[in-house]
C-alpha cells in the first residue's frame, strides 16, 4: 500500500507540472525510511536546462537534505521509466530501488523518445551524430595524476 501511495505522489507532481506548464509530464520523489526527502518535476523548458529532469531534480533535493552525494537505503518513485541520463544519475546516487509508472515506449508515443540516445551510446565514437574527438595537449591528464596521488579526496 505504501508503494502505491508514493507512486501516486510522483504522478501527482507530474500532473501538477502539466497544469503549470513548467516542463514535461514527469514527476519523481525520493523516499528514505517512509518519508519523502526529495521531490522533482521536469523543468527543462522553464529553466532552459536540459538536465532538469524530474529524477535529477529529486536526487539533487534528496542529496542536499541528506548532506550526502549518495542515496543509501533510499527509493525513487518516478512517473515514467527513467531516460539514459537519469539512469546514469540514479546509478551514481546508488538508491536501493527505483519504481516507475509509464514506460519509455509510452513516453515515446507522446513525443519523448530517447531511443536514439541508446543507439548513439552503442556506436563507436567516430560514428556518433555529435562529433567527439580527444585533444591531448601537454599535461592533458594532470588532473587525473593529481587525483591519483591526493591524500585529501573523497572516493565515489
Amino acid at each position: 500500500m505504501e508503494k502505491v501511495f508514493f507512486m501516486n505522489e510522483a504522478i501527482k507532481l507530474a500532473c501538477e507540472n502539466v497544469l503549470s506548464n513548467h516542463g514535461g509530464p514527469f514527476g519523481a520523489i525520493v523516499i528514505k525510511d517512509g518519508e519523502i526527502i526529495g521531490k522533482g518535476k521536469n523543468e527543462v523548458t522553464s529553466s532552459n536546462d536540459p538536465t532538469a529532469h524530474a529524477e535529477v531534480q529529486a536526487i539533487r533535493e534528496a542529496c542536499s537534505y541528506l548532506g550526502s552525494f549518495q542515496l543509501t537505503d533510499c527509493e525513487i518513485y518516478t512517473s515514467c521509466e527513467p531516460c539514459p541520463m537519469c539512469i546514469g544519475a540514479i546509478y551514481w546516487a546508488r538508491p536501493k530501488a527505483v519504481y516507475y509508472a509509464c514506460t519509455k515506449e509510452e513516453a515515446a508515443k507522446i513525443g519523448f523518445d530517447d531511443h536514439f540516445i541508446y543507439e548513439e551510446i552503442s556506436l563507436p565514437i567516430e560514428d556518433r551524430t555529435i562529433m567527439m574527438n580527444q585533444i591531448t595537449v601537454d599535461e592533458y591528464n594532470l588532473p587525473f595524476k593529481m587525483w591519483e596521488v591526493s591524500s585529501d579526496k573523497t572516493e565515489y
